[in-house]
């Protein structure tokens, strides 16, 4: 029986969730999600200078947001300290590592002295083979003996196989001279203690792996699948940076975003299934695999997001789709929705949500349902009221009245209405967009009709008519 597959999310709290983070995280989770493994999180938060209680916060709340539950705890990389100067001390006495009492001025000495005769500048410490007792009184860093010849392969399920030559490799520092250990050192002991199998990573951590891998093989662990993953670009296509605008996983639900929708769209940005663009969770946990991810930067392009967006927009469920607009609200600082305001807005669901790209859009096109009276008018509905138009829905209003609140019988109503009056119904259309909405442009008249009832219906006809 093959081992369980279990994959990590491993950020740094010292900032925002970013969007190439969150498409890591996305690749991870489906992954696993996918073969019925384990989605396990862990703050890297090592760094106490630049780590921040309120970055990991925002970090949970963009996985959240996207959607992308983890198995277990969040693991704090900082917490394992001491199992991770264990390690070290175990290589040392194993001899797979040594202590290095060379200071930051020799160092420094060695490296411009190997510059100036044109050799290497890997610095080479002459404490690797010096007994313990020649060792002196004084403060030292733990390195890992590094292998001296021949070459290290990293079998990488994205790059290919990639050939690092064993010279080129240094004598990395495991325990810093206050006996703290490296982030490097850190990453591989938590990897292995969390049964971490597969590792999938942005590809600028691709040089990382054949130093970690001199750990794995000290430590005679298994090491994990590589999968270094091409960077995001903008349109660009260099770097993905603020010039190219939102970088924030909660940028974006703040800015209106379905996350159905983002999911979708980040699980396509560097990876495929064949011609496929628009799918759901259920079909990426299906389908995604580490073969389909190329090897080129992916650029981001908000036009294909928001054409994604809307298809998901109107597939969602109402109830779904109100309580997921309920938090972009929040999200994005604006005003909630009242009791009365969230249910008429999934009532009215089935005719807003066909062509909406984001929330602000449908939400505009439900402004008809979530405004109050008076009703204030834009100027091009303003404009459709004119005196002409008032007379002829004040002759409308008491024909509504009488008739039979169904879509088939408003219809019917007012076609005939019009006919009467010599003219085509797309005449009544704008003044009754005007009187319904406050809009120029808005849902089906006989849509907001049936939606607001008759009641609502004629007591805005009413406003307007006197």
């Amino acid at each position: 029986m093959s081992q369980p597959v279990v994959t990590r999310f491993a950020p740094s709290p010292t900032g925002f969730l970013h969007i190439g983070g969150a498409r890591t995280a996305l690749f991870n989770w489906l992954y696993a999600r996918g073969r019925g493994g384990k989605f396990l999180l862990r703050i890297e938060d090592t760094d106490r200078e630049r780590s921040t209680p309120e970055a990991t916060a925002a970090i949970l709340q963009g996985l959240s947001w996207l959607g992308l539950d983890h198995d277990g705890e969040v693991v704090s990389q900082f917490d394992g300290a001491a199992r991770h100067a264990e390690v070290a001390h175990q290589l040392l006495a194993e001899g797979k590592a040594y202590k290095c009492f060379s200071t930051q001025e020799e160092i420094a000495a060695f490296r411009e002295g190997a510059k100036a005769e044109g050799k290497s500048t890997l610095f080479q410490s002459p404490w690797r083979d010096t007994p313990e007792s020649e060792h002196p009184d004084a403060p030292y860093v733990v390195r890992i003996k590094a292998p001296k010849e021949g070459e290290t392969v990293i079998h990488d399920e994205v790059q290919g196989d990639v050939t690092i030559k064993n010279t080129q490799l240094d004598d990395m520092i495991l325990l810093r001279s206050d006996r703290t250990p490296v982030y490097m050192l850190a990453v591989v002991v938590d990897d292995h203690d969390m049964g971490v199998t597969h590792v999938i990573r942005g590809d600028d951590h691709l040089n990382n792996a054949a130093r970690q891998m001199m750990i794995y093989t000290a430590m005679g662990w298994d090491v994990p699948v590589w999968a270094h993953i091409p960077l995001i670009h903008g349109p660009d296509g260099k770097k993905l940076s603020k010039r190219h605008g939102a970088l924030g996983a909660q940028e974006y639900q703040a800015m209106g975003y379905p996350a159905a929708g983002m999911r979708n769209y980040l699980a396509r940005l560097g990876w495929a299934h064949g011609d496929d663009e628009f799918f759901t969770d259920e079909q990426a946990k299906d389908w995604f695999d580490l073969a389909g991810i190329g090897k080129s930067p992916a650029r981001f392009d908000t036009k294909k997001l928001e054409n994604l967006c809307g298809q998901h927009i109107a597939i969602a469920e109402d109830a779904a789709l109100r309580q997921e607009i309920e938090a972009y609200l929040a999200a994005a600082d604006q005003p909630a929705l009242t009791a009365a305001q969230a249910d008429g807005l999934e009532r009215a669901m089935p005719c807003l949500k066909e062509r909406a790209k984001t929330f602000p859009e449908l939400l505009e096109k439900a402004h008809f349902v979530l405004a109050s009276r008076p009703l204030e008018r834009d100027a091009k509905a303003e404009k459709a009221l004119d005196s002409v138009s008032l007379g002829i829905l004040g002759e409308l209003t008491p024909q509504l009245q009488n008739a039979s609140w169904t879509r088939d019988d408003l219809e019917a109503a007012l076609n005939e209405f019009a006919a009467a009056k010599d003219t085509k119904f797309g005449k009544l259309a704008g003044p009754l967009r005007a009187v319904l909405a406050g809009r120029a442009v808005t849902p089906s008249v006989f849509d907001m009709m049936i939606i607001l009832g008759r009641d609502e219906t004629l007591a805005r006809l009413k406003d307007v008519t006197g």
